[in-house]
């Protein structure tokens, strides 16, 4: 299959199958998230271990709160200041069933893909405790032609923050990433 349009990214995505995408940090790995055997098949083509979460991305803030609970006034803020970039967002799933790390990348081609498929979950584009890659050439190297790719020129962004929102009275750190954690908790706390 190899490069693809987002069009054709869609299509794949929508049939239950992983594609390598560009977003504004490293190339990742999407599903659709919604169809658990594609969020599977993520999991087996990075030899990730099931139990760490992969974080959804998602076109915009109004597709978030389709997902999660977003009720403190904080999170908010969040949002509007951090949102698009590299910001992750740790919160309740609206069905309380756990909790999920919503993203909305500074990048055209994730969020499209959103608008056109839905939320994806999306992982860094390696196998499991390698590098992340950032260049399609590097992708194709490493998973073979079968994965349909999107060729967003080279990345080389930090990767995200990690915010846990579960706890109303702010946000706690659980990686730090290209947004500095002093600015978040000054977003969090303006009025």
């Amino acid at each position: 299959m190899a490069v693809v349009d987002e069009a054709a990214a869609a299509e794949v995505l929508r049939a239950g199958n992983v594609v390598a995408i560009p977003t504004d940090t490293v190339y990742g790995l999407a599903a659709d998230a919604d169809q658990p055997g594609a969020v599977e098949l993520l999991f087996e083509l990075k030899q990730r271990p099931r139990d760490v979460n992969v974080p959804v991305l998602v076109a915009d803030a109004a597709q978030a709160r389709e997902q999660a609970i977003v009720a403190a006034p904080y999170v908010e803020r969040l949002l509007e200041r951090f949102w698009p970039g590299a910001l992750t967002l740790v919160l309740d799933r609206h069905d309380l069933s756990g909790t999920v790390g919503l993203r909305c990348p500074d990048h055209a081609v994730p969020r499209d893909l959103c608008r056109r498929v839905g939320p994806l979950a999306v992982t860094s584009a390696n196998l499991h405790g390698a590098p992340p890659l950032t260049s399609a050439t590097a992708v194709l190297a490493q998973f073979g032609p079968s994965l349909a790719v999107v060729d967003g020129g080279v990345r080389g962004g930090e990767p995200s923050t990690v915010i846990d929102c579960t706890d109303g009275s702010g946000p706690v750190l659980l990686r730090a990433g290209a947004i500095p954690f002093a600015a978040i908790l000054a977003a969090a706390a303006a009025r």
